[in-house]
């Protein structure tokens, strides 16, 4: 156990081998042309395994921008968590994670979300606040959209990965006009 790490893997990590990988490559082919004006995204650094669970996880086909799906991988062991809005997802994520060659045991702490019409509003209004914002049309574009939007009784949760810190600052602002919405926890990452 001593030589063992242990990462957590969050929805941005998921997010991230679709969405600014592109970007990334961008990035590197301008430094090397051009260092002193452009900076490179950094590419999370995953074993094999973890690699392995996160494009199961992304390539499940009922995971939308409304969920959050993180784990955590200890040797042979993935402890999955986060938040879905469908009870399906959570048992569909547990499912193709166990079919994984060289995962021994999942354990599985997903939250599903209460099913409610006032919180389904808010989701569509909170994506429509967001992703039609002129400057986040980049975002809305991806295959995996990168801000997950998670909606609980009313509280809005951002998770993911955006590129600057003033689409971070849009991405709450938008969230915070929707009508409806108790408060806005901004769990947004800046790419560095």
């Amino acid at each position: 156990m001593k030589n063992q790490t242990i990462h957590w893997v969050s929805g941005l990590a998921l997010a991230w081998g679709l969405t600014l990988a592109p970007w990334a490559d961008r990035a590197q082919a301008k430094q090397t042309t051009n260092p002193t004006h452009e900076k490179s995204v950094p590419t999370p650094t995953l074993s094999p395994l973890e690699d392995s669970v996160r494009h199961e996880l992304v390539m499940l086909p009922y995971y939308r921008v409304f969920d959050n799906l993180e784990f955590k991988v200890v040797g042979d062991k993935v402890e999955l968590s986060g938040q879905v809005a469908r009870p399906i997802l959570a048992i569909d994520a547990q499912r193709a994670v166990e079919r994984i060659k060289g995962v021994g045991q999942v354990i599985n702490h997903v939250e599903v979300l209460p099913l409610s019409l006032n919180d389904d509003r808010i989701r569509l209004s909170v994506y429509r606040r967001i992703y039609g914002d002129t400057a986040m049309k980049v975002y809305a574009i991806q295959p995996v959209p990168p801000i997950r939007i998670v909606v609980k009784n009313g509280h809005v949760t951002l998770y993911g990965v955006v590129m600057r810190s003033m689409d971070k600052i849009i991405a709450n602002i938008e969230a915070n006009t929707v009508a409806g919405v108790f408060s806005v926890t901004d769990n947004l990452k800046v790419s560095s």
